[in-house]
Order: C-alpha cells, then structure tokens, then sequence
C-alpha cells in the first residue's frame, strides 16, 4: 500500500483546495463593497470612504497625539487632513510643519505603499501618522 509521502502532490492540491473553498465560503455574497483580497496580487482592496484615527509617538516632551482623516478611493489616498495636539512650543512647531508636508507625500499614493518618514523637517510625528495609517487600514478592511 503506497505511504502519504508517495502522494504528497495529491495532498498539497486537494488541502490547497479545501482552502481555497473554505476561504470562497467566507466572502461577501451581497454584493457590498466589503475589503477583499486581490488575487492578482494579494493586496488587500479597501472600502472607499474617509477615515479618521489618532496616532501616538514619543518626542522629547513625552507622548503626543496626531488626529489623521484620509479619503480613499480605490485604495488611493485622494485628500489628507492632519491635526495636531502638541503640548509644547516645539512639539506644535514640529507637528506645524509636518502638516504643511504631508499632502504632498501621500495624495494620489496607495494607502499600502506609504510609509512616512520625515516630512518638512518632522521626523518624530511620522510615527503618530504612521500608526493612524495602520489603524485606518483595519477600519478600511473591515
């Protein structure tokens, strides 16, 4: 009697299937414009819509908050508001002209492909932006 590691192959291909109706089983059948999963790609389509998250980042002065809104639309980022909550003089400074940069960096991009660093010179509010990007995209894909 052949062993399973003789039929490896068959195995691979009827679990890749089980899966593959097992996931078939879990989409949206009601026509919504629930976030799926590309094929194509593997990237994930999200909802359009406009978001709105607060991102946390540690700068010299202690935590500090920015309040981001996105307008996405097939997956693009077509408009971008940041509001800042500094503490201090430099923290608004700082958080200032990061929101002067930032539409400038990520309108007309991809939601997955941003990844902010430094904007106009602001290289620690990056971070609160960055983690209210996450937070939208989860609220985006659900």
């Amino acid at each position: 009697m052949p062993s399973l590691h003789h039929h490896r192959g068959t195995v691979a291909v009827f679990a890749g299937l089980s899966l593959a109706g097992a996931l078939a089983g879990c989409s949206a059948t009601d026509g919504s414009n629930a976030a799926e999963i590309d094929p194509s790609s593997g990237d994930i389509a999200y909802t359009d819509g406009t978001y709105t998250e607060s991102g946390n980042y540690q700068s010299p002065n202690g935590t500090e908050t920015v309040d981001v809104t996105v307008v996405l639309a097939d997956d693009i980022v077509t408009a971008v508001v940041v509001v800042g909550h500094g503490e201090s003089h430099d923290s608004q400074r700082y958080q200032g002209e990061f929101i002067r940069g930032i539409a400038a960096e990520v309108v007309g991009k991809d939601i997955d492909s941003l990844a902010v660093s430094k904007v106009a010179g602001s290289s620690l509010t990056s971070g609160g932006f960055n983690a209210a990007i996450d937070a939208i995209k989860a609220d985006a894909a659900s």
